[in-house]
């Protein structure tokens, strides 16, 4: 039995600014098909979208996140569009939510195939000389401990099936640094230095994670895939 552990470096940014949305081109390849997927903080953003193809692409999924307002709404949505999805509130910080969400998703969908830690926090933007040990602490907590207790208690469900595939969702900013972008210059800033000249939209993120979790990757372990628009990312 074999756990696949994929790292795709890309993380969701507030702003995005064309628009583009790739399942309104894509065809469903049917490549999930009997597969089941947990998506941690999957009601916004790049999280919502890997969980819509993923489920597109013919897995069940479990969406996830703290507010159930947000997961009801999420979940409604995918469900409009004909999509095989469940929801539970989870604070991936907690242990007991996370053992919850596993357990919801093995008796709702009858095991668990796929496990995406999208979930991560950013408690302070600024000069790192300003941050606190306590922001630090969420930061190490969350980003760092908890996705890896969330990625080694699926383990157990996924041996009942044989296997599976874990995929980190990160920050090409773990590469090369990058100007805070809440202002207009700052995000010219930042563009200018994007070969695409442009900001990337969670649904570009979102096919490259069901490839990574499909058969058509099952060589690939232990990699980092950039999903950047050519942004310089390597140590």
């Amino acid at each position: 039995m074999v756990i696949r552990f994929v790292c795709s470096a890309l993380r969701e940014h507030k702003m995005f600014t064309s628009g583009r949305d790739a399942l309104s081109t894509a065809r469903s390849s049917g490549i999930l098909a009997g597969k089941v997927a947990v998506v941690t903080g999957s009601t916004e953003g790049i999280g919502y979208s890997v969980a819509r193809r993923l489920a597109f692409d013919g897995a069940s999924v479990m969406v996830s996140s703290r507010k159930e307002s947000n997961v009801s709404h999420a979940v409604q949505t995918l469900l409009n569009q004909g999509l095989n999805v469940a929801g539970t509130v989870c604070h991936a910080g907690q242990e007991e939510d996370r053992a919850r969400l596993l357990e919801k998703t093995q008796h709702t969908f009858g095991g668990i195939d796929i496990v995406v830690c999208n979930v991560a926090i950013n408690p302070f933007v600024g000069n790192i000389l300003e941050s606190t040990g306590e922001m630090w602490d969420k930061i190490l907590d969350v980003n760092v401990k908890c996705t890896f207790l969330f990625a080694k208690e699926s383990v157990p469900y996924m041996k009942k099936r044989g296997g599976g595939s874990v995929v980190i969702v990160s920050s090409v900013a773990g590469y090369q640094p990058l100007p805070i972008w809440s202002n207009e210059d700052n995000l010219k800033k930042l563009v200018e230095k994007i070969p695409l000249k442009r900001m990337g939209e969670p649904d570009e993120c979102a096919g490259i994670v069901s490839f990574l979790c499909s058969p058509d990757a099952s060589y690939i372990t232990g990699e980092s895939v950039v999903v950047a628009g050519g942004l310089f990312s390597r140590l």
